[in-house]
């Protein structure tokens, strides 16, 4: 498995502190965050670029990213 983007990490670690790992609601604290620029003035398409896309039609694929950086964060 690939590890992603550090600064996707850091971006889904900032939304977890401020929401929990619960999801949906991580999903809405990470589209809030990234449509205000919250985190180091990273928005939807920056974070697009760097790997972890927001839009409806890839949440599958944002829910395992999202899993696997839970869980390397579980094991530390």
């Amino acid at each position: 498995m690939v590890s992603p983007n550090p600064q996707v990490r850091d971006f889904v670690l900032f939304c977890i502190e401020r929401r929990g790992t619960e999801w949906p609601s991580l999903y809405d604290e990470m589209a809030r965050v990234a449509a205000q620029r919250v985190f180091k003035g990273l928005g939807i398409a920056e974070l697009r670029e760097m790997g972890l896309s927001l839009a409806l039609d890839s949440l599958d694929k944002t829910y395992e990213l999202v899993k696997q950086i839970v869980s390397q964060i579980s094991q530390s």
